[in-house]
């Protein structure tokens, strides 16, 4: 591939995050541009996949299909996938885009498997049966993107990836809590099953008007159940290039921001699409700036705090839903780190 064909690529790439995410746009401007153009190129991959997958247009405006018309397109993405790693050439700009990253920073194939299992998984309609299954759901369509993008700047080792799929679940614990009503709406429910039991919630009623109070309270566990992962991935930037120590700082900062705004604004958060203005990204910019210079001159010399009890990512990558806790990753609640919230586990 020429210079030209990787600028075109990555100029289409960037268009799509432009579009497709706001927040994640914002927080690559601050990574070097080797990293910046892995992040394009990766995010508009991930962006195509999930728009293939459930039918929408830049994460918007999804719609039920029958399970045999989302069993083929995941089914496609996975063909199209596989043979852009091996090195066949690819027709469409997006495997081209995909087909670079994973040639340049030597990307493993299993991440990228492991993601696409998270979408076979919707097309079978498999159900979140407990905490467990959310956080093992919660790896595949995001943990994984965690790992690659970790890998993107530079990190090949195992406890520093272990924080980067931590930040991906946060990531999709809190797009879940946001975005419950509009999941609910076609057909997808990702409360666990046994959360949505105690609450006397039926898994067909969670967009009901009569159950909002309730369905609420669990959108308020969901972020809960975020802030451990969070305050772990912190312990993760240390290792991390300076400015892309920065750039995970500042998209930390927005996700976390957008589930405090849910729980403060109540179900009333749901009336239309959550989200962060240019001025609060602003602001997050700059604080992923001061956590990156924190995590440089403090948590460097410090021994980051265990991850007992949060759930881990498969011992082996592409052997998703194993995890090396056995399936016993939620446990009562815990510090992470000095000063760290208190996080209400499942």
């Amino acid at each position: 591939m020429t210079p030209a064909d990787d600028a075109r690529l990555v100029a289409y790439s960037r268009d799509v995050i432009r579009s497709g995410s706001k927040s994640f746009a914002a927080a690559a401007t601050l990574f070097e541009p080797r990293t910046r153009a892995g992040a394009y190129l990766l995010y508009a991959w991930c962006r195509h996949c999930d728009d293939v997958a459930d039918g929408q247009t830049l994460g918007h405006g999804a719609t039920a299909a029958p399970r045999e018309a989302q069993l083929a397109r995941v089914a496609a993405l996975e063909r199209e996938t596989r043979g852009a790693l091996a090195g066949e050439p690819a027709a469409e700009p997006v495997f081209q885009a995909f087909q670079a990253v994973a040639q340049v920073h030597g990307l493993p194939p299993a991440f990228a498997l492991d993601h696409l299992s998270g979408f076979r998984w919707d097309a079978e309609g498999r159900p979140v049966r407990d905490a467990a299954d959310l956080l093992d759901y919660c790896y595949r369509v995001a943990g994984a993107v965690g790992l690659m993008m970790a890998w993107i700047m530079g990190v090949r080792d195992e406890p520093t990836l272990d924080r980067a799929c931590d930040l991906g679940l946060a990531f999709q614990l809190t797009n879940i809590a946001r975005d419950v009503l509009d999941d609910a709406a076609v057909g997808r429910v990702y409360l666990p099953e046994d959360w949505l039991a105690e609450a006397g919630v039926p898994p067909d009623a969670v967009g009901a008007a009569r159950h909002r109070g309730a369905v609420f309270g669990l959108a308020e566990r969901l972020v809960g159940l975020a802030e451990p992962y969070y305050a772990s991935a912190r312990w993760g930037m240390a290792r991390l290039p300076f400015r892309s120590a920065c750039a995970v700082g500042a998209a930390r900062g927005v996700y976390r921001r957008i589930g405090r705004k849910l729980v403060r604004q109540g179900p009333e958060a749901w009336a239309g699409r959550l989200s962060t203005s240019r001025a609060e990204k602003l602001a997050e910019l700059g604080a992923g700036v001061g956590a990156a210079v924190r995590a440089r001159l403090l948590d460097a010399r410090r021994a980051p705090p265990s991850r007992d009890g949060l759930w881990t990512r498969p011992a082996s990558a592409g052997d998703a839903g194993q995890s090396r806790l056995a399936r016993a990753p939620v446990g009562p609640e815990q510090p992470l780190g000095e000063g760290a919230e208190r996080a209400r586990l499942a």
